[in-house]
């Protein structure tokens, strides 16, 4: 993956979120009879600009992360007499609350229809059918078996991995108990699995951490096919290998062979094989790589020799919607991520989870190009998900975001009058720290995930 498609896949995944953002500020100010002067998708030099009827200069500008839209507005320059009642700031105080309230919850409304979109297909899934247990883990300690379905996760009924998963986020940085609702033989049983800041590093996966995960082809540990270059080639492993043992841990499945190689970057396993039907040990050193998010992984180049297979239907779902069910799980859907954003926040402010999680433009990219290669479907749930993040920042009560202006307009319309210009310049300073710290720190976690 190079440069210039993380690029344009990062302009692809940005760009509709920005234009509609600063749509639906442009639309409302429009409908409130604002007159509008400037529609800008990106900042900095102007690449393309038009006119159009409506008199509303329309243009793109080099930087695509973030954009303006520009009305009359005594408080920022001269406005002709004749547009003087249609000036921003002669706008009664709610109007102005609908606004630049318009902006953000159009993001929200924009990841219910992604959302929608995803669910609208049919598709054949793994159900929450637990495929194995970790010994030791949290999981096995509670007494979930292989076998298990899970229903709920604290409540939180779970009818597919995603929603699994998305109740275990909302526990990120929680130190206690994790409440798991499993059919075994048909009854519900309910289980308790003990939790320690959970999930408070970056990267980290609630699955893993708990100790079940779903079902897992049978694919003996054969190597299929080597990449050249790589670990494997360069360190002796070849087409046909087949691996009996890791650091004298016995191999029946490929799955072992991939969980053991991804947590164990550029240190040494000892791998023992069978070749042409004679034993044979190698030393071999998985690759350090890291993730979109910066988590290092260790790395072969190596494939499993894949025949065809089944999964049993005991551990399979079709799962499909109707238009208008779709719809009120994309609702759902939305607001709990919006939840799970909050929350997140207020945990990284408190210290449950650290500051690492804070990602900037450069993590946001490789996002984009890791999900563009995987397919139109991750990069449509990854566009939802910063449609979200994008509507909930600009929500926080912070001077200089949309927040931060609704708060004072709610002020004005409580109280019959603005707040005075000089609590506003000083909250415009705070905010204007806020925020470049926030970016300082986002751009330095990208940077250290690069390293």
């Amino acid at each position: 993956m190079n440069i210039v498609f993380i690029i344009l896949a990062a302009i692809v995944l940005l760009g509709p979120l920005i234009a509609i953002h600063e749509f639906g500020h442009f639309w409302v100010a429009r409908r409130m009879g604002v007159k509008v002067l400037v529609y800008s998708i990106g900042f900095g030099p102007t690449l393309l600009k038009w006119h159009g009827k409506d008199g509303v200069c329309y243009q793109l500008a080099a930087i695509p992360l973030g954009g303006y839209v520009r009305m009359a507005d005594e408080r920022e320059g001269e406005v002709a007499a004749e547009d003087i009642p249609y000036a921003f700031n002669r706008q009664s105080a709610w109007s102005r609350i609908a606004i630049v309230a318009a902006g953000p919850l159009i993001n929200l409304l924009f990841a219910i229809v992604l959302y929608w979109i995803l669910f609208l297909p049919a598709s054949e899934q793994l159900n929450t059918r637990i495929g194995q247990i970790q010994p030791h883990s949290p999981a096995a300690q509670a007494g979930l078996q292989v076998g298990d379905k899970i229903t709920a996760v604290d409540g939180t009924q779970t009818l597919t991995w995603e929603n699994l998963n998305y109740a275990l986020v909302e526990r990120m940085g929680e130190t206690g108990s994790i409440q798991i609702t499993a059919e075994r033989h048909q009854q519900l049983q309910t289980y308790n699995l003990p939790i320690q800041n959970f999930m408070r590093t970056s990267g980290q996966n609630p699955l893993e951490q708990l100790g079940f995960l779903p079902y897992q082809p049978d694919i003996k540990p054969v190597i299929g096919e080597v990449t050249p270059h790589e670990a494997a080639a360069n360190q002796g492993l070849k087409a046909g290998d087949q691996i009996v043992q890791i650091n004298q841990r016995p191999i029946n499945q490929w799955f072992q062979v991939t969980q053991i190689v991804r947590s164990h970057p550029e240190q040494v396993l000892v791998f023992d094989i069978v070749r042409d039907g004679k034993p044979l040990q190698l030393k071999v050193m998985p690759k350090g790589k890291k993730d979109a998010v910066g988590t290092e992984y260790g790395f072969l180049g190596a494939s499993a020799k894949v025949e065809n297979y089944k999964i049993p239907t005991e551990y399979t779902q079709t799962v499909q919607y109707s238009p208008l069910t779709a719809l009120g799980m994309a609702a759902n859907q939305t607001w709990q991520l919006s939840v799970i954003t909050v929350q997140a926040m207020g945990k990284m402010f408190t210290g449950k989870i650290g500051l690492e999680n804070l990602s900037g433009p450069v993590t946001i990219a490789n996002m984009a190009g890791q999900s563009a290669e995987m397919g139109w479907q991750p990069f449509i749930r990854l566009m939802a998900l910063m449609s979200v993040s994008l509507g909930i920042l600009n929500l926080l009560p912070i001077p200089v975001l949309d927040g931060g202006h609704i708060v004072y307009y709610f002020i004005e319309a409580l109280r019959g009058k603005p707040v005075s210009e000089q609590i506003q310049m000083i909250g415009l300073r705070i905010g204007i720290v806020l925020l470049g710290a926030l970016m300082i720190l986002a751009l330095f976690n990208d940077f250290a995930r690069l390293i």
